[in-house]
Protein backbone atom coordinates (compact mmCIF):
# COMPACT_ATOMS: atom_id res chain seq x y z
CA UNK A 1 0.00 0.00 0.00
CA UNK A 2 1.26 3.25 -1.07
CA UNK A 3 1.21 6.00 1.42
CA UNK A 4 1.25 9.76 1.11
CA UNK A 5 3.01 13.13 2.12
CA UNK A 6 0.25 15.88 2.72
CA UNK A 7 1.87 19.22 2.35
CA UNK A 8 -0.41 21.00 4.64
CA UNK A 9 -1.27 24.60 4.79
CA UNK A 10 -3.40 24.81 8.55
CA UNK A 11 -3.77 28.91 8.00
CA UNK A 12 -3.49 31.78 10.75
CA UNK A 13 -3.32 29.03 13.28
CA UNK A 14 -6.78 29.60 14.70
CA UNK A 15 -8.65 26.40 14.60
CA UNK A 16 -12.34 28.20 12.75
CA UNK A 17 -9.55 29.27 9.98
CA UNK A 18 -8.72 25.88 9.69
CA UNK A 19 -10.17 23.99 6.50
CA UNK A 20 -11.98 20.47 7.04
CA UNK A 21 -9.48 18.83 4.93
CA UNK A 22 -6.67 20.30 6.64
CA UNK A 23 -8.60 19.25 9.86
CA UNK A 24 -8.96 15.78 8.57
CA UNK A 25 -5.71 15.44 7.15
CA UNK A 26 -4.34 15.94 10.50
CA UNK A 27 -6.11 13.65 12.19
CA UNK A 28 -5.75 11.01 10.33
CA UNK A 29 -1.93 11.09 9.64
CA UNK A 30 0.76 8.92 11.52
CA UNK A 31 2.83 11.87 12.12
CA UNK A 32 3.34 15.24 11.90
CA UNK A 33 6.50 17.39 10.93
CA UNK A 34 6.88 21.05 11.02
CA UNK A 35 8.73 24.13 12.31
CA UNK A 36 8.94 24.13 16.29
CA UNK A 37 6.39 26.94 16.74
CA UNK A 38 4.59 25.59 14.19
CA UNK A 39 3.70 22.57 15.99
CA UNK A 40 3.19 23.99 19.35
CA UNK A 41 0.08 25.62 17.52
CA UNK A 42 -1.53 22.67 15.55
CA UNK A 43 -0.69 20.48 18.71
CA UNK A 44 -3.36 22.29 21.09
CA UNK A 45 -6.27 20.98 18.62
CA UNK A 46 -4.83 17.95 17.77
CA UNK A 47 -2.54 16.43 21.27
CA UNK A 48 -2.64 12.78 20.01
CA UNK A 49 -0.58 12.64 17.22
CA UNK A 50 2.74 11.77 16.93
CA UNK A 51 4.90 15.19 16.11
CA UNK A 52 8.47 15.80 14.91
CA UNK A 53 10.34 19.35 14.68
CA UNK A 54 12.74 21.21 12.89
CA UNK A 55 14.17 24.67 13.70
CA UNK A 56 13.86 27.32 11.57
CA UNK A 57 16.00 27.58 8.41
CA UNK A 58 16.07 24.04 8.42
CA UNK A 59 13.42 23.72 5.75
CA UNK A 60 15.17 21.41 3.31
CA UNK A 61 16.18 18.70 6.23
CA UNK A 62 12.58 19.63 7.26
CA UNK A 63 11.43 17.84 3.76
CA UNK A 64 13.42 15.42 3.33
CA UNK A 65 12.83 14.04 7.16
CA UNK A 66 8.81 14.28 6.15
CA UNK A 67 9.35 12.30 2.87
CA UNK A 68 11.99 9.63 4.86
CA UNK A 69 9.08 9.38 7.19
CA UNK A 70 6.35 8.11 4.20
CA UNK A 71 8.99 6.10 2.51
CA UNK A 72 8.88 3.94 6.33
CA UNK A 73 5.45 3.69 5.70
CA UNK A 74 3.76 6.25 7.67
CA UNK A 75 1.36 8.95 6.07
CA UNK A 76 2.50 12.34 7.14
CA UNK A 77 1.68 15.87 7.35
CA UNK A 78 3.93 18.24 6.87
CA UNK A 79 2.84 21.35 7.65
CA UNK A 80 3.16 25.36 7.21
CA UNK A 81 1.20 28.32 8.56
CA UNK A 82 -1.39 29.71 6.04
CA UNK A 83 -1.56 28.09 2.80
CA UNK A 84 1.61 25.76 2.04
CA UNK A 85 1.58 26.95 -1.92
CA UNK A 86 2.37 30.44 -0.92
CA UNK A 87 5.39 31.12 0.93
CA UNK A 88 5.05 27.41 2.36
CA UNK A 89 6.92 24.14 2.15
CA UNK A 90 5.03 22.65 -0.90
CA UNK A 91 7.74 24.24 -3.42
CA UNK A 92 10.72 22.91 -2.02
CA UNK A 93 8.90 19.32 -0.76
CA UNK A 94 7.80 18.49 -4.11
CA UNK A 95 11.20 19.75 -5.54
CA UNK A 96 12.99 17.16 -3.27
CA UNK A 97 10.81 14.75 -3.84
CA UNK A 98 11.92 14.74 -7.90
CA UNK A 99 15.00 15.06 -7.00
CA UNK A 100 14.82 11.88 -5.02
CA UNK A 101 12.85 10.32 -7.45
CA UNK A 102 10.93 9.01 -4.66
CA UNK A 103 7.48 7.47 -5.39
CA UNK A 104 5.53 8.26 -2.93
CA UNK A 105 1.82 9.93 -3.39
CA UNK A 106 2.27 14.00 -2.38
CA UNK A 107 -1.00 16.14 -1.92
CA UNK A 108 -1.01 19.32 -1.15
CA UNK A 109 -3.46 20.77 0.94
CA UNK A 110 -4.84 24.62 0.60
CA UNK A 111 -4.86 26.87 3.63
CA UNK A 112 -6.33 30.20 4.33
CA UNK A 113 -3.21 32.68 3.51
CA UNK A 114 -2.24 35.57 5.56
CA UNK A 115 -3.18 38.19 2.94
CA UNK A 116 -7.09 36.80 2.69
CA UNK A 117 -7.33 36.72 6.29
CA UNK A 118 -5.94 40.48 6.61
CA UNK A 119 -7.59 41.73 3.99
CA UNK A 120 -10.90 40.21 5.53
CA UNK A 121 -10.13 42.37 9.08
CA UNK A 122 -9.66 45.64 7.15
CA UNK A 123 -12.83 45.47 4.74
CA UNK A 124 -12.65 44.48 1.33
CA UNK A 125 -8.78 45.74 0.15
CA UNK A 126 -8.19 43.07 -2.24
CA UNK A 127 -11.58 43.44 -4.47
CA UNK A 128 -8.96 43.99 -7.55
CA UNK A 129 -5.81 43.07 -9.27
CA UNK A 130 -3.43 42.63 -6.34
CA UNK A 131 0.20 41.59 -5.76
CA UNK A 132 2.23 39.39 -3.10
CA UNK A 133 5.34 40.27 -2.28
CA UNK A 134 8.04 39.24 0.56
CA UNK A 135 10.03 41.89 1.87
CA UNK A 136 12.45 39.22 3.25
CA UNK A 137 15.59 39.05 1.09
CA UNK A 138 16.77 35.71 2.74
CA UNK A 139 15.76 33.80 -0.70
CA UNK A 140 15.22 36.81 -3.21
CA UNK A 141 17.78 39.75 -3.95
CA UNK A 142 16.76 43.43 -2.26
CA UNK A 143 17.39 45.33 -5.55
CA UNK A 144 14.89 42.29 -7.45
CA UNK A 145 12.33 43.07 -4.28
CA UNK A 146 12.04 46.21 -4.88
CA UNK A 147 12.03 46.09 -9.13
CA UNK A 148 8.82 44.08 -7.76
CA UNK A 149 7.79 46.57 -5.87
CA UNK A 150 8.17 49.64 -8.08
CA UNK A 151 6.23 47.38 -10.61
CA UNK A 152 3.17 46.76 -9.23
CA UNK A 153 3.07 50.38 -8.02
CA UNK A 154 3.46 51.24 -11.80
CA UNK A 155 0.50 49.20 -12.76
CA UNK A 156 -1.69 50.68 -9.81
CA UNK A 157 -1.84 47.37 -8.28
CA UNK A 158 -2.85 46.94 -4.49
CA UNK A 159 0.23 45.24 -2.70
CA UNK A 160 0.10 42.48 0.31
CA UNK A 161 4.11 42.70 2.32
CA UNK A 162 4.46 39.69 3.71
CA UNK A 163 7.57 39.46 6.45
CA UNK A 164 7.60 43.43 6.38
CA UNK A 165 10.45 44.25 9.20
CA UNK A 166 12.49 42.58 11.04
CA UNK A 167 15.27 42.56 13.57
CA UNK A 168 17.67 42.74 10.44
CA UNK A 169 15.18 45.05 8.41
CA UNK A 170 13.85 48.03 9.80
CA UNK A 171 13.89 50.02 7.01
CA UNK A 172 12.59 47.82 4.00
CA UNK A 173 9.26 48.91 4.01
CA UNK A 174 10.21 52.32 4.15
CA UNK A 175 12.20 51.65 1.13
CA UNK A 176 9.50 49.78 -0.09
CA UNK A 177 6.97 52.88 0.12
CA UNK A 178 9.37 55.02 -1.00
CA UNK A 179 9.50 53.22 -4.33
CA UNK A 180 5.41 53.41 -4.50
CA UNK A 181 5.60 56.75 -3.84
CA UNK A 182 7.43 57.23 -7.37
CA UNK A 183 4.10 56.20 -8.86
CA UNK A 184 0.99 56.54 -6.38
CA UNK A 185 -0.19 59.35 -4.28
CA UNK A 186 0.78 59.79 -0.75
CA UNK A 187 -2.72 59.15 0.32
CA UNK A 188 -3.42 55.63 -0.46
CA UNK A 189 -4.62 54.10 2.21
CA UNK A 190 -2.84 51.29 4.45
CA UNK A 191 -3.74 48.27 6.07
CA UNK A 192 -1.58 46.97 8.83
CA UNK A 193 -2.90 43.63 10.68
CA UNK A 194 -1.19 41.83 13.39
CA UNK A 195 -1.71 38.32 14.21
CA UNK A 196 -4.51 37.95 11.75
CA UNK A 197 -6.63 35.47 12.60
CA UNK A 198 -5.19 35.09 16.08
CA UNK A 199 -6.55 35.96 19.59
CA UNK A 200 -4.29 39.18 19.55
CA UNK A 201 -4.74 40.29 16.54
CA UNK A 202 -4.91 44.01 16.21
CA UNK A 203 -5.37 46.26 12.88
CA UNK A 204 -4.85 49.91 11.99
CA UNK A 205 -4.93 52.32 9.06
CA UNK A 206 -2.60 55.14 7.77
CA UNK A 207 -1.47 56.48 4.14
CA UNK A 208 1.49 55.83 1.90
CA UNK A 209 2.86 58.84 2.94
CA UNK A 210 2.90 57.81 6.75
CA UNK A 211 4.65 54.03 5.79
CA UNK A 212 7.34 56.32 4.25
CA UNK A 213 7.82 58.49 7.44
CA UNK A 214 7.71 55.38 9.39
CA UNK A 215 11.06 56.43 11.13
CA UNK A 216 8.93 59.02 12.72
CA UNK A 217 6.63 56.60 14.51
CA UNK A 218 6.16 56.11 18.01
CA UNK A 219 7.96 53.31 19.45
CA UNK A 220 4.97 51.29 20.24
CA UNK A 221 3.38 51.83 16.46
CA UNK A 222 6.37 50.85 15.16
CA UNK A 223 6.48 47.61 17.14
CA UNK A 224 3.12 46.39 15.37
CA UNK A 225 4.73 45.97 11.96
CA UNK A 226 6.69 42.88 12.43
CA UNK A 227 7.42 39.11 11.24
CA UNK A 228 3.40 38.45 12.43
CA UNK A 229 2.07 41.61 10.51
CA UNK A 230 0.79 42.31 6.83
CA UNK A 231 1.10 45.49 4.80
CA UNK A 232 -1.31 45.97 2.33
CA UNK A 233 -1.41 49.12 0.29
CA UNK A 234 -4.37 49.99 -1.77
CA UNK A 235 -4.60 51.21 -5.06
CA UNK A 236 -5.38 54.56 -6.26
CA UNK A 237 -9.17 53.54 -6.42
CA UNK A 238 -9.22 52.65 -2.71
CA UNK A 239 -10.35 54.73 0.16
CA UNK A 240 -11.92 53.95 4.17
CA UNK A 241 -15.11 54.81 5.25
CA UNK A 242 -16.55 54.08 8.47
CA UNK A 243 -13.21 52.33 9.46
CA UNK A 244 -13.35 50.03 6.63
CA UNK A 245 -10.73 49.86 3.89
CA UNK A 246 -12.92 49.57 0.38
CA UNK A 247 -10.94 48.89 -3.32
CA UNK A 248 -13.96 49.17 -5.51
CA UNK A 249 -14.79 46.29 -8.27
CA UNK A 250 -16.08 48.80 -10.54
CA UNK A 251 -19.97 47.83 -9.93
CA UNK A 252 -22.66 50.05 -10.43
CA UNK A 253 -24.31 50.21 -6.73
CA UNK A 254 -26.90 53.31 -7.74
Amino acid sequence: MSHTLYIVGFGPGNYEHMTQKAIDVMKQVDVIVGYTTYVEIVKEYFPNQNYKTTPMRKETERCIFAIEEVEKGNDVALISSGDSGIYGMAGIALQLVQERKSNIQVEVVSGVTAASVAASVLGAPLMHDFAVISLSDLMTPLPLIMKRVECAAMGDMIVCFYNPRSKKRNDYIIEAAKKMLLHQKGSIPVGIVRHAGRPEEESFLTTLEELANFDAWKEEQKNKVDMFSMVIVGNSTTYVKDGKMITPRGYKIS
